[in-house]
């Protein structure tokens, strides 16, 4: 069930979003709808809208919900239009009945209540991106106070570099070099984040004397060589994401994925060719799109360029003799961003997303 509410966190405390932005009704938004246990605000707002992180502008034109928070399971919405013909909610409120001798209240008194950080983070994956400058600059561990050659949960490990005692360090996994797949640049090495622990023992590095890390938070295995960097160094994240569309510069693609699959989907992290040199910004919600087949003419019709023959290629364009449209097929969100990439979690995918799919701004 949890899954369901996920995805709300990183809307329901966005912030206005910029007039320039207008609300598309779906084609089959209801003119009622009534509010169900288990219902989000974006769950709801999807119900109305093509664009649901726009949910603000539906509700914020109306008095009657000045909190959109506080909607309870039963209240009814009604869609209406003001004097500009622009569309908002009518919240109605719940009933109470009473008799003489039974005392009645609502169902469920729950409002559709907002969900902190603590709860999301199973699905936020606390893996970062590393220059090897910066890796190079970084204690890591060389062993245990038992000589495994992998570690696990309260083990002392031994780290060659100074720490500070009482100090909450992560410990992170080298893993594969980053490069974008339209430049050819590097851009940084994939760390994972392997497990946490306490300093003990500070060490004393021109002493050649190593630091002592108590794990006491192993997610896997914990081996000689692997990096250490204080707790909360680039592993804070606000209570709640305030979301808005992505600039309408930005376009890019997906270069991994958190899980190092041929496809993923909703609820995934992915990691894009865009960051802070981009204006990308925490809260981006971005539209990720695919070119749909490319196709060749040939003297028997049109066929599509990887079913066409040898012949057939070499004779017209490499490619395509169209330019082929591209269609959105899914929704992510940037929680964590660097200079020229981003990590995101994927808010709705309408088919499997790939490496090298498109991402673009929504507007």
């Amino acid at each position: 069930m949890l899954n369901k509410f996920v995805v709300v966190v990183f809307s329901i405390m966005c912030s206005a979003i910029a007039l320039a932005d207008e609300l598309k009704l779906n084609e089959n938004a209801p003119k009622t709808y009534v509010v169900k246990k288990g219902d989000t605000l974006w769950d709801i707002s999807e119900v109305f809208l093509n664009q649901p992180w726009l949910w603000p502008k539906l509700w914020r034109l109306n008095p009657e919900v000045n909190n959109p928070h506080l909607i309870y399971p039963g209240d009814v919405l009604r869609l209406v239009f003001d004097e500009q013909g622009r569309p908002m909610l009518v919240k109605g409120k719940p009933e109470l009945k009473w008799t003489p001798k039974v005392r009645t209240q609502l169902k469920d008194l729950s409002p559709i209540s907002t969900l902190p950080l603590h709860v999301i983070a199973p699905y936020i994956k606390y893996d970062s991106l590393l220059t090897d400058e910066q890796i190079e600059k970084l204690p890591y561990v060389l062993g245990s106070e038992d000589g495994y050659k992998s570690s696990l949960d309260h083990i002392k490990v031994y780290v060659n570099g100074d720490l500070t005692v009482g100090q909450s360090y992560a410990v992170y996994e080298q893993g594969d070099e980053i490069t974008d797949p339209e430049t050819q640049e590097v851009l940084g090495r994939h760390v994972i984040l392997v497990g946490s622990g306490k300093a003990v023992a500070s060490g004393n590095k021109e002493a050649s004397e190593p630091a002592t890390l108590y794990l006491d938070g192993v997610k896997r295995e914990v081996r000689a060589g692997t990096i250490v960097v204080p707790v909360n160094d680039g592993q804070l994240f606000p209570s709640y994401f305030t979301m808005q569309a992505a600039n309408a510069s930005v376009r890019g693609a997906i270069i991994k994925s958190a899980i190092d699959v041929r496809e993923f989907g909703k609820l995934d992290i992915v990691m894009i060719n865009r960051g802070l040199e981009h204006s990308v910004k925490q809260g981006d919600v971005m539209m990720v799109k695919r070119t749909s087949p490319s196709v060749i003419e040939t003297g028997s019709g049109p066929v599509y360029t990887e079913d066409a023959s040898k012949w057939n290629r070499l004779g017209g364009n490499d490619s395509s003799d169209y330019k082929m449209p591209e269609e959105p097929i899914g929704e992510m969100m940037v929680f964590k961003v660097y200079e020229q990439v981003s990590l995101a979690l994927v808010l709705s995918s309408r088919k499997p997303l790939r490496l090298e799919d498109i991402i673009a701004s929504p507007r």
